[in-house]
């Protein structure tokens, strides 16, 4: 896998190309691409062109960076100050932030391009990408696959190379687990590195900002640029991080292999996982066998944490202020049961009911209380794990990608997917996903590592090994 920044970054510097050109060049690769991939919903050139000539600026002065003149594309839930932000549902389907995230200002003071808000799915609930009010992306390697979700634009894009990189949110797996169908680099942060200002919210103590690219060496690029402290965000945290240093020698790394990540896989994901782990005990690693025994409750525990943080979330969207609204209504009450009722989709009102359901005051302790107590275990456990290990290493996905239209008659085998993805955003821990295989349709396969809260150099640099011994490079060196 190569590092797209870094080779771009060095032709820009070098001035064997500027910033417009290298725009107009994946300006016209998604005019070419994106009609059959729907990997954009929103694009942006003009604001693209707009930064290019920053950029190109910023590099004549000698104030540029890695990634000042890269072009590169924010989830449709990330605001943009002008620019449309609808989370790809139809409540929100003209909606223009008048401010931008936190993740944006930093990127763009960077001098990075925004070509364009790209697909997820309604709101990021969803692990395909299908329940977009603008349809489902294709992942590029397949177009009769799903890219995934909820970040699946963002996967699709920098795996069919119309985007150099991808900002996401990842509150279940969204960035992780399309990352491992679409063959790419995702990667979820500690909860609390990245300001979550300005990202929609689905599940506030759930989410976070992170990236799809298409090597590790990007991923800790582009964090260390976003990453920091911000006093508009009180989840954010203040801690001070080192500077990220990836390193290919393993020897010595401990890292855990949790049974509970591992029930149920089939042969071809367990054989890719186990041989891409063999290569890391070849190369000086210990295998530790780990034990975190709640991880059999967390998806129960996340479906109904999410969905009630989701529940009260979605509460502002009512057709007063913003968004969409019902033309005809009797009334203010009418009114707002009509345009919810219009513009939100089917598996978003699933996921308010079911939120609303277990905050109600005859089923909040024998749902959500018990969830949040099953979290703190499971916080504790991670804990003791890694006093015992450096990584945990897992699978991303039990399986390869999903053929298109799967989950609309196999919707709980689509939840189920998010098995391995989901501890890491209930513990709020930094997890990584890279590719290390395929599967019998040569759709690739993903395997993940999973660090302790503020580690996340530790969990790039273990990750960077598949990417500089060759696990990564499932198409014979194609990524």
């Amino acid at each position: 896998m190569k590092s797209v920044i870094n080779e771009l970054s060095s032709r820009l510097r070098s001035g064997e190309i500027t910033s417009r050109e290298l725009t107009e060049k994946y300006i016209s690769a998604v005019e070419k691409k994106n009609v059959a991939l729907n990997a954009f919903v929103h694009t942006t050139f003009d604001e693209a062109r707009k930064n290019a000539a920053y950029a190109d600026a910023l590099i004549r002065d000698g104030k540029g960076n890695a990634l000042t003149g890269i072009p590169m594309t924010l989830k449709d839930n990330i605001c943009t100050d002008g620019i449309l932000t609808t989370c790809c549902s139809e409540i929100l389907e003209n909606f223009r932030p008048c401010y931008d995230a936190a993740v944006w200002e930093k990127l763009k003071n960077n001098g990075a391009v925004l070509l364009g808000k790209t697909n997820m799915d309604e709101f990021a609930m969803g692990s395909t990408s299908e329940t977009s009010y603008y349809g489902a992306p294709k992942n590029p390697l397949d177009e009769t696959r799903v890219a995934g979700g909820s970040s699946g634009g963002g996967a699709a894009a920098v795996g069919a190379e119309i985007a150099a990189y991808a900002i996401g949110s990842d509150t279940g797996g969204s960035v992780r687990q399309p990352a491992a169908f679409c063959g790419v680099v995702g990667f979820k942060p500690t909860y609390g590195t990245v300001s979550r200002y300005g990202l929609i919210a689905y599940g506030s103590s759930l989410d976070q900002l992170g990236t799809l690219t298409s090597s590790v060496t990007d991923a800790a690029l582009i964090f260390q640029a976003i990453r920091g402290a911000d006093e508009r965000d009180m989840t954010c945290s203040t801690r001070n991080m080192p500077q990220i240093t990836l390193d290919d020698d393993v020897r010595g790394l401990k890292i855990g292999i949790c049974g509970e990540f591992y029930k149920g896989l089939g042969s071809e994901v367990k054989n890719a996982v186990e041989s891409a782990l063999k290569r890391y005990e070849d190369a000086g690693a210990e295998l530790t066998e780990i034990k975190i025994p709640s991880l059999e409750y967390a998806l129960p525990v996340y479906y109904i944490i999410a969905c009630a943080e989701a529940s009260s979330n979605l509460g502002r969207y009512d057709g007063i202020r913003y968004g969409h609204r019902a033309r005809t209504y009797s009334d203010v009450e009418d009114m707002i049961v009509k345009t919810r009722s219009e513009g939100f989709g089917k598996e978003v009102k699933k996921r308010i009911m079911l939120g609303t359901y277990v905050l109600s005051s005859g089923y909040f302790d024998a749902y959500y209380k018990k969830a949040c107590i099953l979290r703190e275990r499971m916080k504790t456990e991670f804990s003791k794990a890694f006093v015992e290990c450096d990584v945990l290493a897992a699978p991303t996905v039990p399986r390869g990608a999903f053929p298109l239209g799967y989950s609309g008659g196999n919707a709980v085998e689509t939840y189920l997917s998010d098995i391995c993805t989901v501890p890491a955003n209930i513990a709020g821990l930094p997890a990584v996903s890279v590719p290390c295989g395929v599967d019998k349709d040569g759709l690739p396969l993903g395997l993940q590592f999973i660090g302790d809260r503020f580690k996340d150099g530790a969990v790039l640099s273990a990750s960077y090994f598949a990417e500089a011994s060759g696990i990564c490079d499932i198409y014979g060196g194609v990524r």
